[in-house]
């Protein structure tokens, strides 16, 4: 097969949560640790960064990532769910894993996992630490999939374990409240191994303490002891320049509001790991301020043209929307328009009273299975009194915003990764 032939191979014979939702969970490690065993325990062969959380492990996966290349290791990077190629969910020092390896992997492994009927982010792990070993791989950062405690990552013993946030997502899998929400997160944490929670509240709180005692584990709360006192948009570079308390003045190239909770996240995490893998100050300013550069980090807050500009960010639920909507809100412009589409497992009715009132709205569906219909999200719009049209797909959207904006106007694409993920394969910027 090609790897193209490959990859749909992959999409069609695994279930693909990201395409067709819960049908693809499947609930248990059984198949993780056959194909573990198959392949040698590979994820023993190099040390690992666990990252799990509602909403900001991607961007602290990648920033950690690109800390620990600046400081010369090998870093392997395992998240998801990829923009435009699958390729971007395994990287080694920022660099894909290779199109011939994903073939070779498919062709020599199917009749060993056939049989087992994985689902495609169990196949995917499994890649991924044999790829890492293959590698050489110093370290990994590892984002969990979906929750925590059943999550086909969870069979790794890390150096750290970092919990970023609770909110409702994924409700269906992993609880209706933030108390069992928290508790599936919670599973990642191992004995003896520190772990930090980016933020909590009191309903998450307790179940992080008693999960950590019981593990003998050092629990640390970001948000007891704040590395950043202070942020704000930097204007000549984008990003976001900080005063924090133990790292003094640093910049970071990701510029979205809720980067700053994700900073504090990041740099309590390093308090730890700056002694565990040696870091100076000098890799830790060059990580923060080259993320998309080191590991290839693509949809927060990126800002794709000027003259409109046009900014595209993967927040997808009702905790990434809390910041978006007001830095959207806010941006200097003389007319807002935002390109919107959702997927079917997200709260799309509280989004919807999130959004800019002031602003026009392009209505669409990403090709995903998962997507609401632009038919139904334009009805959702008009009971919640925004005002906008029905554009059907990404590319429809884009380009008819694209098409009604002055050079003064601000386009935002979002809403869901998958609406990103179009936009991105437009690839006209």
């Amino acid at each position: 097969m090609t790897y193209a032939e490959t990859v749909q191979y992959l999409f069609h014979s695994a279930p693909v949560f990201e395409h067709v939702g819960a049908s693809a969970y499947k609930e248990g490690l059984s198949n993780t640790l056959a194909l573990d065993s198959h392949f040698g325990h590979p994820h023993q062969a190099f040390k690992t960064i666990h990252i799990a959380g509602t909403n900001g492990k991607g961007s602290c996966s990648h920033t950690i990532a690109a800390i620990l290349q600046a400081a010369g290791y090998k870093v392997g990077l395992y998240t998801s769910p990829h923009l435009v190629d699958f390729r971007e969910r395994i990287r080694v020092n920022g660099q894909p894993i290779s199109e011939q390896r994903v073939v070779d992997f498919v062709a020599k492994e199917r009749s060993f996992f056939e049989p087992l009927h994985p689902s495609f982010f169990e196949l995917t792990t499994a890649l991924a630490f044999l790829y890492f070993k293959e590698q050489h791989v110093d370290v990994a950062v590892v984002e969990v999939g979906l929750g925590g405690r059943l999550d086909c990552t969870n069979i790794i013993s890390p150096e750290l374990s970092i919990i970023t946030n609770i909110s409702f997502d994924h409700t269906q899998f992993l609880g209706n409240t933030l108390a069992k929400i928290a508790g599936e997160k919670a599973g990642i944490i191992k004995p003896q191994t520190p772990v930090v929670i980016g933020e909590d509240v009191p309903e998450t709180r307790p179940v992080f303490e008693a999960k950590a005692r019981e593990c003998q584990a050092p629990i640390i709360f970001a948000q007891d002891h704040p590395e950043v006192i202070s942020s704000s948009p930097c204007p000549t570079t984008g990003g976001r320049d900080f005063t924090t308390t133990d790292y003094g003045q640093v910049h970071g190239e990701l510029g979205g509001d809720y980067q700053v909770k994700n900073m504090n996240t990041v740099l309590t995490a390093l308090n730890i790991l700056r002694t565990k893998f040696n870091l100076s100050s000098q890799p830790i300013t060059e990580g923060l301020t080259h993320v998309t550069e080191l590991t290839g980090l693509r949809g927060r807050w990126e800002q794709l043209r000027t003259q409109p500009t046009v900014i595209c960010d993967t927040g997808h639920n009702v905790g990434g929307w809390q910041y978006l909507a007001p830095q959207i809100a806010a941006q200097p412009c003389r007319h807002r328009r935002i390109v919107f589409g959702m997927v079917d497992d997200k709260d799309i009715d509280t989004v919807m009273h999130l959004l800019p009132r002031d602003a026009v709205y392009y209505w669409v569906q990403p090709t995903s299975k998962r997507a609401f219909p632009a038919d139904k999200v334009t009805e959702e719009a008009e009971r919640a009194g925004l005002k906008g049209r029905n554009c059907g797909s990404v590319a429809n959207g884009y380009r008819q915003a694209l098409a009604d904006a002055t050079p003064d106007d601000f386009i935002f694409v979002g809403g869901s990764s998958y609406v990103v993920a179009d936009l991105l394969a437009l690839n006209d910027f």
